[in-house]
């Protein structure tokens, strides 16, 4: 039987082996976003908190209780415009990284 890894612990080991990796989840996740497919960002966002700045930490800079956070990461969840920005401004400087928005032409 072939061994396999837990996908959560795979994500974890890749975010801190790679920050180019951390980097691309976070940007597929502004994308995704944006493109209306809120279910996955937030997924994706789940795995990157939990990969980096983790829910506790993320708790006391966006001042909001941690299971609130989780909640709001779930595929069901539905945070508010002012905590997503918490969430995405934890990461960029977790990460240390900007976020740029460009809109294209769709012809």
């Amino acid at each position: 039987m072939a061994l396999t890894r837990d996908f959560k612990e795979t994500i974890h080991s890749r975010v801190q082996s790679d920050p180019e990796f951390a980097t691309a989840l976070l940007d597929e996740a502004a994308y995704l976003m944006l493109n209306g497919e809120p279910e996955t960002a937030r997924l994706i966002l789940r795995d990157l908190v939990n990969a980096t700045v983790g829910f506790e930490q993320l708790a006391v800079e966006a001042n909001k209780p941690s299971k609130s956070l989780h909640r709001m990461l779930s595929a069901k969840g539905n945070p508010t415009m002012d905590s997503l920005n918490a969430i995405f401004t934890a990461l960029r400087k977790r990460l240390n990284v900007d976020i740029q928005v460009h809109a294209v032409s769709s012809s």
